[in-house]
């Protein structure tokens, strides 16, 4: 199945979905657990009927739900129309998803070779490397992906990404900026912001837009 670019997803209009790498994600707040499990349980039901198995976690708040399509490592119209299902369930239920509170890390190391230190991220956080990534065949652990730099010093070597839907972009960079941080760049956005702590430690709030 064809996957589709993030400007095809957003067009599907999904309420209280969010795009995240590669991933349909959404959050549903329940009053209990006991809640929360009934709604798992319904979630189960539908995904087998449609052979198609979301990624749930279950907590006492609330619950996660990530589709992808694993055959592709992407979304495609079957995530789109399991999404549409599920956020009928959740209705059915009284319940609401909401995606405002959603966010995927994945981790930048710079490095002028990457090639050299890659079997090592690969070996300790015992991942799969693709190309210019160390991931977590599971989905458990954060990407970590690696930028070219060069061999000058200082540099900082790590920095997270932080992926959001494009609407709470503007929000987070805001508190980051009222909690004493600064804006160090917003060249590339929509795509990305960089921005840094009060010691100058740099992070970058992320989003699908203007991405091939």
């Amino acid at each position: 199945m064809a996957r589709l670019s993030a400007q095809q997803i957003a067009d599907e209009k999904l309420d209280g979905w969010a795009y995240l790498m590669n991933s349909l994600r959404t959050r549903v707040p329940t009053p209990d657990f006991a809640a929360g499990l009934a709604l798992v349980n319904a979630l189960g039901e539908a995904a087998e009927r449609a052979d198609h198995h979301p990624d749930l976690d279950l907590r006492y708040t609330h619950v996660d739900i990530r589709l992808t399509s694993h055959d592709t490592g992407a979304v495609t119209g079957r995530d789109i129309r399991m999404a549409r299902t599920i956020s009928t369930l959740i209705a059915e239920a009284g319940l609401t998803c909401e995606c405002a509170g959603l966010t995927q890390v994945e981790f930048g190391l710079d490095t002028p070779a990457h090639a050299a230190i890659s079997p090592f991220w690969a070996a300790i956080l015992r991942g799969e490397a693709h190309g210019n990534d160390v991931r977590d065949p599971h989905g458990m652990v954060a990407t970590l992906w690696f930028q070219q730099s060069g061999s000058e010093e200082p540099r900082q070597h790590w920095h997270p990404d932080i992926w959001v839907d494009p609407a709470q972009a503007q929000p987070r960079i805001d508190a980051a900026l009222a909690a004493g941080g600064t804006l160090v760049s917003d060249a590339e956005a929509p795509s990305f912001w960089v921005l840094a702590d009060p010691d100058g430690n740099k992070a970058c709030i992320c989003t699908w837009q203007n991405r091939a």
